[in-house]
């Protein structure tokens, strides 16, 4: 159905790369009334109104998947496209993250129950030297959300952490972020890290952040780069399905 609620279609129009905007789109378009109210209450940050939808749509047999996929992810991923393009900033953020989690109370626990299978497992972490983390806990929370299993190792996280963590936790993405272009190398710095230790065969690295290009993650020998948070969930289910297939060859 077309986006019916006014708010979230004025919050949609903020979404202007064509690629974003069809994906986004095709999923707002599959979302009813219901979820589209819930996707324009997290985007505003109304965190009791999208803890009582959620146990609305609970209450009248929505599935888990569907409220997470067609309602809270719908309405994250446009938080994140506004964040990156500098239409709202960390408070916004802040309180968006709020009521994500709002509605991820009730959601996670049937998952959970229900014995579904991670996609894989991430660890993720903010580069040595840097202490910015908006972003990074964005991406957590949408690859989360996405059926991943993810390790946060917070912010100032040095090579051997990544090592341990890919060890530790059985890791199969590595998950990158920097905000600074001084701390940009030490991206590189833990990559070979990785490949000295023996792993850079079993895991797939991804790198974001807003100084990061495209060029800059081929140069540090990367395996993905995304700019925002959906991209992010793009390039991790990419590279899982291509880490599974090699590994089947």
């Amino acid at each position: 159905m077309p986006i019916v609620n006014e708010g979230l279609q004025k919050e949609f129009e903020y979404v202007t790369r064509p690629g974003e905007r069809k994906h986004i789109g095709e999923t707002l378009d599959q979302a009813d009334e219901l979820m589209q109210e819930m996707a324009y209450a997290l985007i505003t940050g109304k965190h009791l109104e999208v803890d009582r939808l959620t146990r609305e749509a609970l209450d009248k047999g929505y599935t888990a998947n569907r409220i997470l996929d067609f309602g809270l992810l719908a309405g994250m991923a446009i938080v994140g496209v506004k964040f990156r393009d500098n239409i709202i900033f960390v408070p916004e953020v802040l309180v968006a993250a709020r009521a994500m989690k709002a509605g991820m109370a009730h959601v996670e626990p049937i998952l959970s129950a229900a014995g579904v299978e991670p996609k894989g497992t991430i660890i993720m972490g903010t580069v040595k030297g840097d202490l910015h983390d908006i972003g990074k806990n964005l991406c957590i929370m949408m690859l989360r959300g996405a059926g991943y299993t993810v390790h946060d190792l917070g912010v100032d996280t040095a090579p051997d952490e990544f090592v341990d963590a890919i060890d530790e936790y059985e890791a199969q993405l590595v998950g990158m972020s920097a905000l600074l272009t001084t701390t940009m190398p030490n991206m590189g710095r833990t990559i070979n890290a990785i490949e000295e230790a023996g792993l850079r065969d079993e895991v797939r690295v991804m790198v974001g952040g807003a100084p990061v290009t495209q060029e800059f993650a081929d140069e540090m020998g990367a395996d993905g780069y995304g700019q925002n948070a959906v991209e992010c969930v793009d390039r991790a289910n990419e590279l899982i399905v291509l880490l599974e297939e090699l590994r089947r060859s």
